[in-house]
């Protein structure tokens, strides 16, 4: 049995996936200071000064920190549009299939499907 976790544990999409992980967390932090560190502070200041951490409303004595709220989905959406800019990159990079060579004609008279090298239509047996 530990031999076969051995081989499960080392095959490549799992060794993948682990360094995929590892990789989107340390991604994560610095999007994380980009945005608490960057953009909160000049977004904060075109409106006037406001830091979005400090923002909060108080019902029946309970603090509701709302600014925080706020720019944990300023860092979704910063995250979103990297990774779908980076998938859109990848798929404009893939290399597109060269068009394959028709297999079929149409026959002129019947509009039928007809293989390329065929003399006669099979269909309505019209001359090509």
């Amino acid at each position: 049995m530990l031999k076969e976790f051995k081989d499960f544990a080392m095959r490549g999409n799992v060794m993948d996936l682990a360094v995929a992980v590892i990789i989107g967390g340390a991604f994560g932090k610095i999007i994380a200071s980009l945005v608490n560190d960057v953009l909160m502070p000049l977004i904060g200041l075109l409106l006037g000064g406001v830091t979005f951490s400090e923002l909060s409303g108080t019902v029946n004595g309970v603090d509701i920190m709302y600014g925080l709220f706020i720019q944990a989905i300023v860092d979704f959406i910063i995250v979103a549009f990297v990774v779908f800019m980076l998938v859109r990159t990848m798929n404009n990079m893939k290399k597109q299939p060269a068009p394959s060579d028709p297999t079929t004609k149409e026959c002129p008279y019947c509009f039928t499907a007809v293989p390329i090298k065929a003399t006669r239509c099979p269909h309505c047996t019209s001359q090509l």
